[in-house]
């Protein structure tokens, strides 16, 4: 949720930030007015029991009829407060309703518009020119026996697979050597519940406009997370942090699921878009005025890790349109991938200010002891379509892959792989 005091002290700055998203600015209005009404209703409430507690001492010393109209009056003002607390109470409600339904705000210098809007930051690697007729990494992975479709298919639906044999050790490799250079930067690595609540989910700002890609289990009331963020986020729900001592980062690998609504027809063919993979994802705890030096912290490992396996990318700035409802600024990664001749996401690195915290009531204290909301950020470190951008960059004219060096020792030290 939005900070309330940046709402009333600058309601502009929201309403450009509703524009600029392609979304509703009278939203702003009417939780301008949920505000008002709730702080009217808080006032109301709390002069009606001022009231009460005065007439009770009143009651106290008084005697015979005196006493008795008093009591009576009494009577009447505890009806009256009740129906006060009852206004205050829906007034609270409409208010975190109102709320919920603003996107957080962006930060200064996003580009506005849509998906198409982006603005590229800059190139790292030349695209390689084939002297031959590349393969897509199906082709590849195939004839690799590094994965099944058909048979992901027969057991679990479409866009359901089997990481194989060297498949699998790819991804395990990968993911590896993400979690040992996530350590190594001091973040603690955690295996997370593939399973959270829903004010966990609703915490993190997933249950808004794709709520439909989201899947439920409705008898037993919890989400299958589409990334480790949504846990990492709830992990600290709740708590006063400590971070005297610099961000709390923590790196997750989990299994994520995702339903992919209304995504039918785009990238069928192969493991780019599918329902479930692996991912590592950084998070972050920090305070406010850090989080932006902390947002180009997590970009840079990012690259760090796209270095090692030698693939050539772009960074996109993400448009205001484009952008999840939690995030103020988002940061993609886009690796080459050849057989589309385009660049395809594979990172994306976000800062949530303190939206997501102030859903979730995390907190830390500043410099003078006192609680304030903290700032979460979070990006990924690998996931399973990196493996999609390895195997057609690396591949070599007779079907074979070429393994980039750093990640060797994480497959067994193999080279090359071959048909």
């Amino acid at each position: 949720m939005i900070d309330l005091r940046t709402l009333r002290e600058n309601p502009e700055a929201v309403r450009a930030s509703q524009r600029a998203r392609g979304e509703d600015p009278s939203l702003v209005d009417e939780l301008l007015s949920a505000d008002e009404r709730r702080r009217s209703a808080v006032s109301r409430a709390d002069s009606l029991r001022g009231e009460q507690k005065a007439l009770g001492k009143q009651v106290g010393r008084a005697q015979g009829d005196e006493r008795a109209a008093l009591l009576t009056k009494g009577k009447e003002l505890a009806a009256e407060v009740k129906a006060a607390e009852a206004e205050q109470s829906e007034a609270d409600a409409a208010l975190v309703d109102a709320q919920k339904r603003i996107q957080n705000i962006v930060e200064p210098g996003v580009p506005e518009g849509g998906e198409d809007d982006y603005v590229v930051l800059k190139h790292v690697g030349t695209p390689r020119e084939f002297d031959f007729t590349p393969r897509d990494h199906l082709e590849l992975m195939e004839s690799l026996g590094a994965v099944d479709m058909e048979r992901g298919a027969k057991v679990s639906g479409s866009r359901f697979y089997f990481l194989t044999g060297i498949g699998a050790q790819l991804q395990i490799g990968l993911l590896s050597m993400a979690v040992q250079q996530a350590v190594a930067a001091g973040f603690t690595p955690m295996i997370t519940p593939s399973l959270v609540r829903p004010e966990i989910m609703e915490g993190t700002g997933f249950l808004g406009a794709h709520a439909s890609e989201v899947y439920r289990l409705r008898d037993d009331d919890l989400f299958l997370v589409g990334t480790s963020e949504v846990p990492l986020a709830g992990y600290h729900s709740d708590e006063i942090l400590d971070l005297a001592n610099g961000p709390k980062r923590y790196a997750g690998w989990s299994s994520c699921y995702r339903r992919e609504a209304g995504s039918y027809g785009k990238d069928t063919r192969g493991i780019i878009r599918v329902h479930q993979f692996d991912k590592v994802e950084m998070f972050s705890y920090c305070p406010p005025e850090l989080a932006a030096e902390e947002h180009l912290r997590l970009l840079a490992w990012e690259e760090e890790m796209l270095a090692k396996v030698e693939l050539p990318y772009r960074v996109i700035d993400t448009a205001a349109g484009d952008l999840g409802a939690s995030a103020a600024r988002k940061y993609d990664c886009e690796a080459w991938v050849p057989s589309q001749q385009a660049y395809r996401e594979v990172t994306s690195t976000s800062n949530c200010t303190t939206f997501q915290a102030r859903r979730l009531n995390i907190r830390f204290r500043d410099a003078d002891g006192k609680p304030q909301t903290v700032a979460t950020l979070n990006g990924t470190l690998a996931t399973t379509r990196w493996i999609v951008a390895i195997m057609e960059n690396h591949q070599q004219a007779d079907g074979s892959v070429r393994v980039p060096e750093a990640l060797r020792p994480y497959v067994g030290g193999v080279e090359v792989l071959k048909p």
